[in-house]
């Protein structure tokens, strides 16, 4: 019996193209002068020395850590002090208004329908915790915070590694059977699922490009909404 969902963020309850056209533009262009009024911050300065060792620069060579950490934003590198940063920036955009985060309506209403049958929710995306509770803080449909009972995210491990969804389900404290995993990606779900847990495909058609022929050969149950999801 299923007892908890944890879902994925991008492809999954959101469109890809909220964040690679909107977010990342918004990071990229405004992390130069984020980096510079705010290098002696503690929680910035720990992000920014952890990205210099990540690029091999020296910690006080800025414009080296800016170079690349603008590089790893086009690249969409999945790299952790990078997602703390644009956590960061990506919350001054949200407070300041100037956008809201995407939210498919089929994973709104699914997500809200869950949490009024005591489902516990969960997200673990590659985007930091602090960026997850400001991209469901923000939403289109306001605040869905409310819904979820906790946050996972790099520091819990690579995404397509099945010992992190170990370590989360110990964490959320169930057997991995009783966890449901939604993604997009078939990597990660093939992760998950070999941790054990169960697992949905979401193949938007707008987001992913998967061929007859893939779809079939998946072990994985697919869903193209939300409302494709059963729970058994």
């Amino acid at each position: 019996m299923i007892k908890a969902v944890l879902t994925d963020i991008e492809g999954t309850t959101s469109s890809i193209s909220f964040v690679r056209d909107v977010l990342f533009p918004y990071a990229a262009q405004h992390l130069p002068m984020f980096v510079r009024a705010n290098a002696q911050r503690p929680d910035v300065a720990e992000q920014l020395q952890m990205a210099a060792k990540e690029a091999g620069v020296a910690e006080n060579d800025y414009p080296g850590i800016i170079s690349a950490l603008q590089r790893w934003i086009a690249e969409d590198k999945k790299i952790t002090p990078l997602k703390a940063l644009q956590g960061m920036l990506w919350e001054h955009g949200y407070r300041h208004k100037d956008y809201r985060a995407h939210v498919y309506p089929d994973a709104y209403q699914q997500l809200k329908n869950w949490h009024e049958r005591n489902m516990s929710l969960y997200v673990y995306s590659s985007g930091s915790i602090q960026a997850q509770r400001l991209f469901f803080g923000y939403s289109e449909f306001g605040d869905m915070t409310p819904f979820f009972s906790g946050y996972f995210d790099t520091t819990s491990g690579a995404k397509q590694d099945a010992e992190s969804y170990r370590r989360i389900v110990t964490a959320i404290g169930l057997r991995a059977g009783e966890v449901m995993f939604l993604s997009d990606i078939v990597g990660e779900l093939d992760a998950a699922r070999q941790a054990g847990l169960q697992t949905y495909w979401l193949v938007r058609p707008e987001d992913v490009v998967a061929d007859q022929a893939s779809l079939l050969a998946s072990d994985h149950p697919v869903a193209h909404t939300f409302s494709d999801i059963h729970l058994s």
